[in-house]
């Protein structure tokens, strides 16, 4: 007696079971991202640095499903879906364009910018309320003081960073975010009061130390999260309610390397706004965060000749 022939719609089922897998595998790295180690290597903090970038699997999972013809597969890759969307799906719609409040530029220019008047102008021209710079050196910075002084007449500068505002500036001083091990003179945290409209802000502008991936050491970022950890302090200790925050941070928002900073602010909901590398941007690097104000809208600015795309955003006073 011979075997009995499978019936075609057990077979579709049975079929592609390590695709359901996989697909299941992407919904859990997305939605449980937090659970995965950071030692060795800060693992964690790398897969959260480009989480957006995990939904590129549903496509490819997808067509291997179509072509093993899989039931299973197809069902189980409804599941990365929805958990995409409901982390990042927001940010895929439009922004609110309400006029209430101040606009802010966040840029790191490039200490290697080969014309920095040219950079100034570019960003003069996007008419924000408050500007900051970071990775200023000594040759460049008297050429962005002199662009953008005729709009914007107040400045504060320490180290290679710089805040520029059409707001006063008052009780101006540098914050602290030096970690151990980094020598003398490197100064990248400042914060000033501005005086708007709507009353005084405080206005941090910090960048975080550089985060370096390699084979050898894994993503090395134990210098930037350090730093985080005290530009979180300074933040907390801060008197004044409302606060903004303009920096590259070099991490992204799901980065837990940041929570330090991010758990006590709020981003915008809409726009991805990727800021790095300015050839290709796949992370926004750069924030623009805001505490007791509102942060209702982000975008990318084109490119000025920095490794990084400028960012602007609304903020809701």
């Amino acid at each position: 007696m011979g075997r009995r022939k499978e019936e075609p719609e057990l077979s579709a089922w049975r079929r592609g079971r390590i695709l359901a897998l996989l697909s299941l595998l992407v919904a859990f790295l997305l939605a449980f991202h937090a659970a995965v180690p950071n030692a060795p290597g800060r693992l964690g903090s790398l897969l959260e640095t480009f989480l957006p970038w995990l939904g590129l699997a549903v496509p490819g999972l997808l067509a291997l499903a179509f072509l093993r013809r899989s039931f299973a597969a197809l069902t189980a890759l409804l599941l990365p879906v929805v958990v995409w969307l409901a982390l990042f799906g927001g940010l895929l719609l439009p922004g609110n364009d309400s006029a209430d409040g101040i606009t802010a530029l966040q840029h790191n220019v490039s200490d290697e910018n080969p014309d920095p008047a040219g950079t100034a102008k570019k960003l003069v021209g996007a008419d924000a309320d408050l500007i900051a710079l970071e990775e200023l050196t000594p040759s460049s910075l008297p050429a962005f003081t002199a662009a953008m002084a005729p709009d914007y007449p107040y400045r504060a500068t320490t180290g290679t960073i710089g805040l520029w505002s059409k707001y006063p500036l008052t009780d101006i001083r540098p914050v602290d975010i030096r970690p151990e091990g980094i020598g003398e003179g490197w100064n990248r945290g400042l914060r000033a009061t501005a005086t708007t409209e709507q009353g005084a802000v405080a206005v941090f502008v910090a960048h975080l130390p550089s985060v370096r991936l390699s084979l050898k050491n894994g993503f090395s970022s134990a210098w930037r999260d350090e730093s985080a950890v005290l530009l979180g302090a300074a933040i907390a200790a801060e008197r004044l309610d409302r606060v903004i925050l303009l920096g590259d941070l070099n991490s992204t928002v799901d980065d837990r390397g940041l929570a330090p900073v991010s758990s006590r602010m709020n981003t915008a909901d809409t726009g991805f706004a990727f800021s790095w590398p300015a050839a290709l941007p796949v992370a926004r690097i750069d924030q623009i965060m805001a505490r007791s104000a509102t942060v209702t809208d982000v975008w990318s600015l084109p490119g000025t000749g920095s490794d990084h795309l400028p960012i602007a955003a609304r903020i809701g006073l």
